[in-house]
């Protein structure tokens, strides 16, 4: 009876032990809930930590980094008289020795020659042999049971951590919640005879160091972590720890483009001899200020290391020796983006004042250039820098002013402050309309990415949101209606869809246009019956109410069979091929050719709708799609629509280029040109519904998912005709600039106490331009886009102790052009219309650097690369577009 009322009592102790510390699913054979030290018996240690950093599948002989051996003492200071879990223990580190991680000749030993005490000096050294304190409770450490001193510089703090948090372990399977030196972790423990295997849920892991990423799946960045510790116990202690802590961070458009760091803890008990006599006390901290009253409680988790970089430029200097890569000229090269993205980073550290100065010395050809960077760098010092150095009341900065609202539009990880400054641009004076224009459209994309983050609700956002909801009702300008319409397709509102579909509707083709092609960007669970099945789009195509033009008709069919179209939607659009303008019939013909849903095909079976009366119809309107590139990680694809009107005028050319990987879908680019009332030129008679439309060209582009400001070519029978007789052939730039495509930073905290630093950067250097030409002579009319680009994209982990660094570099670089041309020859008809889109060859680039540092400066560096000539080509369309092309170019001189 007695034996089983101690055996209830010992339970009751180990539940209420586990409801504190939430640790364990069952008992384990000898009742203690973690390791036991022995009185008067000092516990010797062989201990070694090191980390190595390379590319994702280097192996450790080729890497670069360090290891960190040395003697560790343990012995047990004192114990809870009611509980022989509750240990303060006592860990002296002595015989510390650095050495590669790897066998290396004296040539790349950035070690050789040097004695542990040169390396981290003096005061580093002694502070790192001073003993420590760890208060065990269940062979736990708790949030502030770890006692060191104030005084001891981070980095030694940080290791002494590591090897504190080495030494907590439960005897039991379970998960649990441990504070170590990674931070607030979830812990899953495996317990078999003589072993316990510690998997840390690094996922799960919450500490004061926050980084940043790229909104975008494509362009982003993943991490793939593990972190695995398998002790071995004899007699109730630990014997031995291994720990091994892998981290690979790479690219997801390109997965070669990964690096890694792993960090090793071995921790080896070599024998025991006598020690010191358990001290005596109530409570552990009156035993910690019996051992030393300057040991207090500065906690397990690590803490931030700051660096100094001795010798590195100043961002003036920096600039200096960049600034001849980012003249005009160079932009086309790799190494504009490369100083771009280098730049930044010199930007990021940089103060308000030493930004400005380098703003106020760029030459006049180099300093849009320097707003682009200054812009993408987002840190409170560059945002404060534009705002001052920008005058929006002064038309000559149009260029600068534009440039900042789009660099702001593609930004990486844009903050409410951001969007407050565009918000307060926005309601002083603005000299120029199209400037006013892109400071709201812009507030539109900065919505949807901070609404992305979960930032919604922000004070600002919600004034934003109001702003651009009420915005179209709000005015009769028809150029402020499409403004506040193109604001709200960046957006991706929800609350916008109502306003779509009401304008969609609208008597004004420009209306129609943007609201269709902005309800295709949305989700289609978004997309309510309502909108799609029995509304406003079908109402557009079928022309229910009222004549639409073309080209808002295409829009409609492409929202409806885009978003989940049912049987009898697919049905109705098939049987209205034959009834359509001329063009139209052909161009619907090509579109629902390059679908293949299960609906589509299964419409097509019936011989109603799907016969040789309504599929021969003839026309040169065309709607193609195919793929650009396939690869593993990712898969871009692209598509071309082109509309004619009857008389062989262009009405719309759509060029659009998708980018795809891990399920995630990017719209890279699309560039769209339309053009209408301009059958006059030719004397021929317009389409239904165009009869009084106004002349007009112009072209559109979205980059990246966000839709910049249209741009005209053209606008009124005056303008059309002046530009005629003006006309150069040369294209009209839309948008020329360097963009900051993916933007990755964190810190990841090894748990041996070594911080991993983690930088990963994409800059785009891109020059998209458009142009239409038509000859009244020859009755020929070509349209081009132009699209040059180079492209670099640089991954770094670096492990900085502040006396020691080691890091390596991934890269990859390219460049490339690529041109789509229509030429339209409308002498005869059915007139003929000539595609292509071409890609020239272009290099591409492979890089991966290894370094290793010292603090008095010494350095060893390792670089390999591999280069290659992408042959080019020209994208294949389809057959009959071959054909045609024969022809215009066999009857061209």
């Amino acid at each position: 009876m007695v034996i089983a009322e101690s055996c209830l009592i010992d339970l009751l102790r180990f539940h209420l032990s586990c409801s504190l510390t939430s640790c364990v699913s069952r008992v384990s054979s000898g009742g203690a809930a973690g390791p036991r030290l022995n009185n008067n018996q000092l516990y010797k240690f062989s201990y070694t930590t090191e980390v190595l950093v390379d590319k994702a599948r280097g192996s450790k002989e080729g890497s670069a980094g360090y290891r960190i051996s040395s003697d560790v003492d343990v012995n047990l200071v004192w114990r809870d008289p009611s509980s022989k879990d509750d240990q303060l223990i006592q860990v002296a580190i002595s015989n510390v020795r650095l050495e590669p991680v790897s066998r290396r000749s004296e040539k790349k030993n950035v070690l050789h020659g040097s004695t542990t005490e040169s390396v981290l000096g003096k005061t580093k050294l002694a502070a790192l042999t001073k003993p420590f304190l760890v208060h065990l409770r269940n062979g736990k450490v708790r949030t502030k049971a770890f006692y060191s001193y104030w005084a001891e510089p981070a980095t030694v703090k940080n290791l002494k951590r590591g090897l504190a948090s080495l030494l907590q372990v439960q005897l039991n399977t379970g998960k649990v919640i441990e504070n170590d030196v990674s931070g607030r972790c979830t812990v899953e423990y495996k317990a078999a005879k003589g072993q316990v295997t510690r998997t840390k849920l690094l996922e799960t892991c919450k500490t004061a160091e926050t980084g940043f990423t790229t909104h975008s799946q494509v362009l982003g960045v993943s991490r793939k972590s593990s972190s695995v510790t398998v002790f071995t116990l004899e007699d109730g202690f630990i014997h031995s720890a291994v720990a091994e802590e892998k981290h690979s961070v790479g690219v997801n458009a390109r997965n070669s483009a990964a690096a890694k760091v792993v960090s090793r803890q071995t921790l080896t008990l070599v024998g025991t001899e006598a020690g010191p006599l358990e001290a005596a006390g109530k409570d552990v901290s009156g035993v910690v200020k019996s051992v030393d009253a300057k040991l207090a409680a500065v906690g397990i988790v690590a803490e931030k290391v700051k660096t100094q970089c001795k010798g590195c430029p100043s961002l003036f200097e920096h600039w200096q020796a960049q600034q001849k890569q980012l003249e005009p000229a160079s932009l086309s090269k790799a190494t504009a983006p490369r100083s771009f993205l280098a730049l930044i980073q010199s930007i990021r550290k940089a103060s308000k004042d030493e930004i400005l100065k380098v703003l106020k010395s760029a030459s006049k050809t180099s300093l849009p250039q320097v707003v682009d960077a200054v812009t993408s760098s987002q840190t409170a010092a560059s945002l404060d820098a534009m705002l001052q150095f920008l005058n929006f009341t002064d038309a000559k900065g149009l260029v600068l002013q534009e440039r900042f609202l789009y660099a702001c539009g593609f930004a990486s990880h844009p903050n409410e402050r951001m969007l407050q400054a565009l918000l307060d641009i926005s309601k002083g004076k603005i000299s120029s309309t199209d400037i006013k224009e892109s400071v709201v459209i812009i507030m539109g994309a900065l919505v949807h990415k901070l609404c992305q983050k979960g930032g919604c609700n922000l004070p600002t956002v919600v004034k934003v949101k109001k702003l651009i909801l009420d915005g179209p009702d709000s005015t009769q300008d028809e150029s402020e209606v499409q403004m506040y319409l193109l604001a709200l397709k960046n957006s991706l509102l929800p609350e916008a869809i109502p306003i779509f579909t009401k304008y969609a509707e609208s008597e004004v083709g420009a209306y129609n246009t943007i609201s269709l092609t902005a309800l295709q960007r949305y989700d289609i669970k978004l997309m309510t019956d309502e909108v799609c099945k029995t509304g406003q789009v079908n109402r557009v195509y079928h022309q229910n109410r009222r004549i639409y033009e073309k080209n808002v008709r295409a829009a409609a069919a492409d929202v409806i069979l885009s978003s989940n179209p049912s049987y009898m939607e697919v049905k109705n659009l098939l049987l209205s091929i034959g009834n359509l303008p001329h063009e139209m019939n052909k161009y619907m013909l090509n579109f629902f050719s390059a679908l293949f849903s299960k609906v589509i095909r299964q419409a097509m079976r019936d011989m109603i709708s799907h016969n040789y009366d309504r599929f021969a119809k003839v026309g040169s309107s065309s709607a193609f799609s195919g793929f650009m590139a396939q690869s593993a990680d990712v898969t871009s694809t692209y598509s071309l629509d082109i509309l004619y009107s009857g008389s062989g005028i262009l009405r719309r050319s759509n060029m659009n280029i998708y980018g795809a990987s891990k399920g995630a879908m990017l719209h890279g680019l699309q560039v769209a040109i339309e053009a209408q009332g301009l059958e006059s030129l030719i004397a021929a008679t317009p389409d239904e519904g165009e009869e009084n439309l106004e002349s007009f060209a112009g072209m559109s582009a979205l980059l990246f998912d966000v839709q910049l400001r249209p741009v005209t070519f053209f606008k009124g029978y005056s303008d059309l005709m002046s530009k005629m007789f003006s006309m150069t052939g040369e294209p009209m730039n839309v948008v020329k600039g360097l963009i900051l495509l993916t933007d990755h930073s964190e810190v990841i905290q090894l748990q041996s106490g070594l911080k991993a630093s983690t930088e990963f950067q994409g800059g785009l250097a891109i020059d998209i331009s458009g142009g239409m030409e038509i000859s009244l002579w020859y009755r020929e009319s070509k349209t081009s886009v132009n699209n040059r680009g180079a492209l670099v994209v640089t991954g770094n982990i670096t492990v900085d102790m502040d006396f020691m660094r080691a890091g390596v570099e991934v890269s990859f670089e390219t460049e490339a052009s690529l041109d789509f041309i229509t030429t339209v020859q409308f002498s005869e008809y059915p007139f003929l219309v000539c595609m292509q889109m071409d890609k020239t060859t272009f290099p591409f680039s492979e890089y991966v650097t290894k370094y290793e540092s010292l603090s008095s400066g010494r350095n060893v560096v390792s670089r390999r690369s591999k280069k290659q000539l992408v042959p080019g080509s020209e994208f294949p369309l389809h057959q009959e577009n071959s054909n045609m092309c024969k022809k215009v170019f066999d009857s061209s001189w």
